[in-house]
């Protein structure tokens, strides 16, 4: 065996089965042919084909990963703050004007020409000062008459009590005529009547004295509100007529505003607001910018002001006055005003971003949005059903009832990597923070942002990573 190399022999077919064939020699190495070399072309599409494949092979990998990458949960970026412990002081802004504690509309009693008005826009004034004068002429006229008319009444008075003992005299001596039978009943009937008769005129023309007396001081009364003096001290801030206009008495309409005397040193805000559980107040007035004033709320109005009353933007609020305490600047009528009202305070509690708590559903974990969404899609669905079902009143108010039941106030804790619902009890809230009664301890690790990820997209074991983009 050694040295020595074998091959295939190929049986002989029938054809050539009696051919003789030299045997090769004993030591001779038989060996196959070597391939052809490839020529260039060849090559060439060769590299080709692979080239083709490597890029096939390459999208097809990409699609897997991007089905896969695609399936795969993706953290939501968020802002996270910590729980902390601090002093909340809960206050209401409302809107209003500033206007005097005390301010008088002087609106005469009396119609006539302005003779008088020795006043002008922003004067002050002491009590008793004059303001205005009305031309008197016609009411010292219905003075005159009513005092005539006094003295009419007197004279027909004396009159009467005289006709009035003449005929008590006539009536006692017919009585004694009659006794002595010289007269006769019906002449005695006469005189008695007679008597009352003249008596009842004398009361009468008594009456007419006191009616007379009574016009007279009317027309006195008149004639002295011809001439209107100021109230109070204080300044003119309204100036609505000029000297010589006429002017419409109060008795008839509403009356003629002549002006407005006002105590600008006692100045209050009126503003509307919905609470009346306050303590204190800051006001901002918009004339005097960042600028605070310091007041107190000393009333509040017993009876609301409604507004868009029967429509979805009704409103119902309570006048609130606030006397604003001492200034040193002389704060004008009708100035717009801010004021900030402190309506509670609690001191060292649990406290969390205001926008940290929102609302989910016990059951199903889904935001008040979702549900809403979820609640138009299958309206839609069955808005062409005609075979819908009678639903009963009772029912669909029970079921709304239990739906709101479910709502509880969470907030999103950030674990592991992990959001975390809390349910929480709160309280009052300022500008920024929300007080926590349960549910969240100080020093945990709230989600404060975003909006959008706080409202819709958190779940509970929702992955989340910070959000660094949103944190500067």
């Amino acid at each position: 065996m050694n040295g020595i190399s074998f091959a295939r022999v190929k049986q002989p077919t029938n054809s050539d089965a009696f051919t003789p064939r030299t045997a090769a020699p004993m030591h001779q190495a038989v060996s196959t042919p070597a391939p052809a070399p490839l020529t260039v072309k060849q090559r060439r599409v060769r590299r080709r084909k692979q080239i083709i494949y490597g890029l096939i092979a390459l999208v097809v990998l990409w699609i897997v990963g991007s089905i896969i990458w695609g399936k795969r949960e993706k953290p939501i970026p968020v802002t996270t703050e910590t729980a902390i412990r601090k002093t909340i002081v809960q206050t209401v802004s409302a809107t209003g004007k500033i206007q005097p504690e005390v301010e008088v509309k002087i609106s005469p009693e009396v119609a006539g020409e302005i003779i008088e008005l020795p006043v002008d826009d922003g004067m002050e004034v002491k009590k008793g000062d004059l303001l205005v004068k009305v031309k008197p002429d016609s009411y010292k006229a219905l003075l005159e008459q009513q005092e005539a008319a006094i003295s009419a009444a007197k004279a027909t008075n004396l009159q009467q009590k005289a006709t009035m003992m003449k005929s008590e005299h006539d009536f006692k001596r017919a009585e004694e005529l009659f006794q002595q039978k010289l007269i006769s009943e019906q002449e005695y009937n006469a005189a008695e009547a007679a008597q009352d008769v003249a008596k009842n005129t004398y009361e009468s023309s008594l009456h007419e004295i006191e009616r007379a007396e009574a016009g007279s001081s009317q027309a006195r009364d008149q004639l002295s509100k011809t001439t209107i003096y100021s109230p109070i001290d204080g300044t003119i801030t309204i100036l609505n007529s000029k000297l010589g206009e006429r002017l419409v008495a109060t008795g008839q309409f509403a009356g003629t505003e002549v002006m407005r005397v006002a105590d600008l040193g006692h100045m209050e805000a009126r503003v509307d607001v919905n609470e009346n559980d306050v303590v204190n107040v800051e006001l901002k007035i918009d004339a005097y910018g960042d600028r605070r004033f310091k007041g107190t709320v000393y009333q509040i109005g017993n009876t609301g002001k409604t507004t868009g009353s029967g429509t979805q933007e009704e409103v119902t609020n309570f006048e609130v006055k606030i006397r604003i305490e001492d200034h040193d600047v002389v704060l004008k009528p009708a100035l717009s005003c801010t004021a900030d009202i402190q309506t509670n305070e609690v001191k060292d509690v649990v406290a969390v971003p205001m926008q940290a708590v929102t609302i989910r559903t016990g059951d199903s974990n889904l935001s008040p949005e979702e549900i809403e969404k979820k609640k138009q899609k299958v309206a839609q669905r069955d808005k062409g059903d005609n075979n819908a079902e009678f639903v009963d009143g009772r029912a669909e108010k029970a079921a709304q009832k239990e739906g709101r039941e479910k709502l509880a106030k969470v907030v999103f804790l950030k674990k592991g990597g992990k959001a975390e619902m809390a349910k929480v009890t709160t309280g009052i809230s300022d500008d920024t923070y929300t007080e926590i009664k349960s549910g969240i301890q100080p020093g945990d690790e709230v989600i404060s942002g975003s909006y959008s990820a706080i409202s819709r997209k958190l779940k509970e074991g929702a992955k989340v990573t910070l959000d660094k983009e949103g944190m500067k």
